[in-house]
């Protein structure tokens, strides 16, 4: 047998050395390296082969699975890659059931939604417009799932995180946050404190002052009246506390999105501190990233909102194009709407504090597999490195993203990202097929306990050259101890905040610095100017991320560049656009003071506020020169990748673009009387109607009138118009006016008016849709109870369970009450006596649906951890709202004010009606059990009913 070749010492060390990224290419300059390192180096290539072999092995229907999919399916039933990887972690976990949590995308039907339930799955967002679906899936079934032709790829649900920076320095986990229940009880309790507490000084944001908002409100006389500001966020659970403190207004939420947590609370406080006349919506933005982009269109379509702002990234937002979150942004400001958005808190080149590298892919000649790939080159200057160090002191929790210029579901070229220790384990591993129809993007995560010389390595599996981009959020790249060099580019904000026509929101501290270093040895962080004001002296947050932003493909996936995806290649989009202010304080629990471009965009966003308020009808390409051109310069001279234009001052902003106080008077509900004064209106009527106006604006509604006129056939309004005069701000004006009804209008019809209020300003007119009643109630209710046993409400659902109520011998409806029946009432768990048995009443909404399709909400996430429904009624007349009701009130009894009033689902009532209960939050059950709908008609001429 032929003895094998001896290869000196020296030669295996320096193969060590280019593989763990301490050599060079010159032998001459090379170090001899130690054993150690060349153990660490072939324990690398062996462990990496190992995954290799895994990857190759997978089927058709696997390689449409996140890898970590696949390597958590193949465990449990084939231990020898634990055995050759042995510390490989994955980031998958299953529940008790041995369900994940999964992000499918594919063409959504009802068919595929059918057959995941049949699979046992537990749906928890369906996005037909996305194409996605957030199911729990049992792991076992994944694979039949991906196998479907109408299934694109299936992922572990994807993360996101919001742009806030915690008050305490980065390190170990401590212990875990409160749970559902008692955060349930801390707002209920914090709402009741500020419910019996005496009047106190509001909480004002810092930002107001040192914006110069406070004095800019004053000089110019606009408070954002006229305009509607929305949020995006985590959730909105002390949005009640801050009410009853004073803090807040009332705030539109969309139905089943008020989420889980404080952080939109917060934004919603900052936003009405500095523009306290904004009407104000809010919607999560956390049950999915497919939620998310619904959400953000549905704030502009529903919500009617002029400017949306949110703080929260998904880790798989496109950086080279426009993903789908992106896409809903580009679409709510195509029609109009400012969008601002956090850039992030991921650090920047200049201060030394990010993580980010991107370039093309440079082949190091290091093989770093058994059937394929090579390593990249992170280095420069004639040297080798393939890794890129992560520093101690910042490798908890962190989640590392790697993307390429690849448009997003059609990527053909293969890279995978590892996660690596010094001993050269692999930690983590991310190595997904590229196919043609899966996202350019891999991801691994560090440990929450973190670790020592933790570094990454992409390897090309397959394919071209392509730009790419590797970002560790939360993360910093730093020299090791065993020699690796980091390597950092700036570019580091990514996803919609990057969206052409969004702006990115760089931050500045208002007050006190940040209270503890970012890594030990930093440098003291900026403070702010408070009590003053921002100056060009500002300094901006050390954490706040960096631009610019290279883009390769068009939101439809077509190139830019064509051929060209490397960095010669692509356009550039200058990032961040604006700084604003953080380090602020609210009342909301936690965010006292507030970190973060967080806080920073919802300053930026109440300043637009104060634009669009001062300035009706200003073009969003005017707004944006307004801020921008009036921005101070606090960073590089110039338009900078850290603080883009500047630093924002309200008084310049408004001064730039001649802002003055807008009227704005809207015609109210009127009060009708009948013949003889009859508070009936029957047809052949001539009724006499009083239309009061009230100006709400922040000026004088001069030379006021109203012309009043109905749609409905045969109606005559006399007088047509009425001169109202001058209505002071806050004031209100009234009329008269008569409506004569023909005899021919049917019991139950309405007469629709329609008011146009025109007054002296930018916002006139305004026309409110009115309706007269016409015809006398009936005293007489009719009652529909559902039939059948108790339907379970599905747990954390959005399909929610349905009940039918059918309606007959009614006609139309004149008036409306729901209630939840019983017959005993108590909180026992599983209580078969009441109308809904749940436990943790606060996580379900219902929605009662007219068979016309109208639909209002009865109850929506209120009643916080307490038990079960019974003998509840739901009637617009009740003197209390259920809205904000807590759990010392369980079980839920007596008549609430709904959500949303009843009186919009009056019609046509024979048919059958539905009622809806969906269930918005995981681990708590329930039934329902008995409900009924309590219908009125109207009084004929026989007097009949």
């Amino acid at each position: 047998m032929r003895a094998p070749k001896r290869v000196s010492r020296r030669v295996v060390a320096l193969s060590a050395g280019v593989l763990l990224g301490l050599g060079v290419v010159t032998p001459a300059t090379a170090a001899p390296l130690r054993d150690p390192q060349a153990a660490a180096a072939d324990n690398a290539k062996r462990q990496i082969a190992a995954l290799q072999d895994l990857k190759v092995s997978q089927s058709k229907s696997e390689s449409k699975m996140d890898s970590s999919l696949v390597v958590a399916k193949r465990e449990t039933s084939d231990r020898r890659l634990a055995a050759a990887v042995p510390q490989l972690q994955t980031p998958v976990k299953a529940d008790p059931a041995a369900r994940v949590t999964v992000d499918i995308r594919a063409t959504v039907s009802d068919g595929l939604v059918n057959d995941l339930r049949k699979a046992g799955a537990g749906i928890r967002y369906v996005s037909p417009t996305v194409g996605s679906i957030r199911a729990e899936l049992p792991l076992a079934a994944i694979e039949g799932i991906a196998a479907r032709s109408d299934v694109r790829f299936v992922e572990p649900a994807v993360g996101a995180k919001t742009s806030r920076e915690v008050n305490t320095p980065p390190g170990p986990p401590g212990k875990a946050g409160p749970s559902k229940e008692d955060k349930a009880k801390q707002v209920e309790a914090a709402t009741k404190r500020a419910l019996s507490a005496k009047a106190a000084a509001a909480t004002t944001s810092e930002g107001d002052r040192a914006h110069n908002a406070d004095g800019a409100r004053q000089q110019f006389g606009v408070t954002g009246v006229g305009v509607k500001i929305c949020v995006l966020s985590d959730g909105v659970d002390s949005v009640p506390a801050s009410q009853a403190a004073g803090e807040l207004p009332t705030v539109d939420v969309l139905p089943g999105q008020a989420g889980s947590g404080d952080e939109g609370t917060a934004m919603l406080e900052i936003v009405h501190d500095v523009a306290p006349g904004a009407d104000l919506g809010f919607a999560t933005a956390f049950i999915s990233d497919a939620s998310f982009a619904d959400n953000i269109r549905a704030l502009r379509t529903q919500g009617h909102c002029d400017i949306i702002v949110d703080d929260v990234v998904y880790f798989n937002e496109g950086a080279f194009q426009d993903g789908p979150i992106a896409r809903a942004v580009n679409d709510v400001t195509a029609s109009g709407a400012l969008y601002f958005s956090s850039a992030g808190n991921e650090g920047n080149t200049v201060d030394g504090t990010a993580a980010h590298w991107e370039g093309d892919f440079v082949d190091s000649g290091v093989s770093i597999g058994k059937f394929a790939g090579t390593a990249n080159n992170f280095a420069t200057g004639g040297r080798t490195q393939i890794y890129e160090p992560i520093s101690d002191q910042s490798s908890f929790g962190v989640v590392n993203v790697l993307k390429w210029a690849d448009p997003l579901g059609a990527s053909t070229n293969d890279y995978d990202l590892y996660l690596l220790d010094g001993n050269g384990n692999v930690l983590q591993a991310s190595q997904s097929f590229q196919t043609g129809t899966q996202d350019p993007y891999e991801r691994v995560n560090t440990s929450p306990f973190g670790g020592h010389n933790l570094r990454l390595a992409i390897v090309k599996f397959k394919g071209d050259n392509r730009y790419l981009t590797l970002s560790s959020l939360g993360g910093r790249y730093k020299d090791s101890s065993d020699g690796l060099k980091a390597y950092v580019t700036n570019g580091e904000t990514f996803g919609h905040s990057a969206a052409k026509d969004a702006f990115s929101v760089a931050a500045a501290p208002a007050n006190d610095p940040l209270p503890f270093d970012l890594e030990p040895g930093d440098p003291p962080n900026p403070r702010g100017p408070f009590p003053g004001a921002f100056g060009s002296a500002q300094k901006p947050e050390r954490f706040t991320s960096d631009g610019p932003r290279k883009i390769y493909f068009n939101a439809d996936g077509t190139p830019v560049t064509p051929g060209n995806f490397s960095s010669t290649g692509g356009t550039v989009r200058q990032k961040p656009d604006i700084t604003a202010a953080d380090g602020v304080h609210t009342t909301a629990p936690g965010f006292s003071p507030f970190f973060g471009t967080s806080a920073a965009a919802p300053h930026a966003a109440a300043l637009a506020g104060l634009i669009l308020s001062g300035n009706p009808g200003l073009a969003p390409t005017d707004v944006r020169a307004a801020l921008t051109n009036t921005a101070v310069d606090i960073g590089q001279s110039g338009v900078d990748n850290v603080t883009g234009a500047g630093i924002l001052l309200g008084d310049r902003i408004l001064g730039y673009t001649g802002a003055s106080p807008q009227p704005l008077a809207e015609a109210q509900a009127p009060i009708v009387s009948g013949a003889n004064g009859s508070p009936f209106v029957n047809p052949g009527d001539t009724a006499r109607v009083l239309l009061p106006v009230t100006n709400r604006g922040d000026g004088d509604a001069v030379s006021t009138s109203v012309v009043l006129t109905s749609s409905t056939p045969g109606v005559v309004v006399t007088p047509r118009s009425k001169f109202y005069g001058t209505i002071g701000h806050g004031q209100t004006g009234i009329n008269t006016f008569t409506v004569s009804v023909p005899a021919s209008q049917q019991l139950g019809v309405p007469v629709q008016l329609d008011a146009r209020v025109t007054f002296a300003g930018s916002l006139s007119p305004r026309t409110t849709h009115l309706s007269v009643p016409i015809g006398q109630p009936s005293t007489v209710v009719h009652d529909f109870a559902s039939t059948g046993g108790p339907l379970a409400i599905p747990d954390n659902d959005p399909t929610g369970v349905t009940v039918p109520l059918a309606v007959s011998g009614i006609g139309r409806a004149s008036k409306l009450s729901f209630s939840v029946d019983g017959t005993t009432c108590s909180t026992d768990i599983g209580s078969t006596t009441v109308g809904i048995d749940h436990t943790f009443v606060g996580d379900l909404v219902g929605t009662l649906t007219s068979p016309s399709g109208a639909s209002a909400v009865l109850f929506a996430n209120s009643g916080g951890t307490g038990n079960n429904l019974c003998k509840v009624v739901f009637d617009d007349s009740a003197a209390l709202p259920f809205k904000g009701v807590g759990s010392d009130k369980a079980p839920f009894t007596g008549t609430w004010r709904p959500a949303q009033s009843l009186n919009a689902l009056l019609g046509p009532a024979d048919g059958t009606w539905t009622f809806k209960v969906v269930d918005t939050a995981g681990a708590d059950t329930g039934s329902v059990r008995a409900v009924s709908l309590h219908v009125s008609g109207y009084v004929t001429a026989g007097g009949g009913s």
